[in-house]
């Protein structure tokens, strides 16, 4: 399963001062970054971790979407 495929929702946290993704098909899945960049591939991570402990922990992965959304 490509973690490119989940949706992402990215905004400007002033408090954190940085950028916040979440993931929404994932529970709990979020990342953050300085950078926009910095914090997408910081949510592919997130993703690519996400899944690995649902499948170690037996649950069930929810299909993607399969498109992004940049707020």
């Amino acid at each position: 399963m490509n973690g490119n495929c989940y949706e992402m929702i990215i905004w400007w946290s002033e408090e954190d001062a940085a950028y916040v993704v979440e993931v929404p098909e994932l529970p709990g899945c979020m990342a953050h970054g300085k950078t926009r960049p910095e914090a997408i591939r910081q949510a592919e991570a997130a993703i690519r971790l996400w899944i690995k402990t649902a499948k170690v922990d037996g649950l069930e992965i929810p299909q993607p979407r399969g498109r992004l959304v940049f707020a």
